[in-house]
């Protein structure tokens, strides 16, 4: 999507040798209260209903989550390209009713089905740690 695209230059750019210092100096620890602040913002925006107000807020997310990823990956953990194939990998995964042809007939069943898939991931989380 162009718009991503966009939006992915202009934060990278921030981050750049020639960006911006704040941007630069920050790390995944100094941006733990800005994200809680940011969520905290939408969630503001959600009870007011304004839409308008909501937009902007989840825009504000939407560079943390970007900031984030950029910044794992200069410190060598993973890439926003890992963060978006784990993202789609879940939702592919805890949703058998839509992509894998489960049969569901209520709400409730889906919700069962999504507790039951996160218990199983992080049983398998605990396998390869122990390994």
């Amino acid at each position: 999507m162009k718009e991503f695209d966009e939006l992915l230059e202009v934060i990278n750019r921030l981050f750049s040798p020639d960006g911006c210092p704040w941007d630069k100096q920050q790390t995944l620890q100094s941006m733990k209260k800005h994200i809680l602040e940011e969520a905290q913002e939408v969630v503001e925006a959600i009870d007011e209903g304004d839409s308008d107000h909501l937009l902007e807020e989840i825009g504000d997310l939407a560079i943390h989550v970007i900031s984030l990823s950029i910044m794992a990956k200069n410190d060598g953990l993973f890439s926003l390209a890992d963060v978006l194939v784990i993202a789609k990998e879940k939702l592919l995964r805890r949703h058998p009713h839509v992509f894998s042809g489960l049969k569901v007939n209520s709400v409730e069943e889906v919700l069962e089905n999504w507790k039951r898939i996160k218990e199983q991931e992080k049983d398998k989380k605990i396998d390869r740690s122990l390994q």
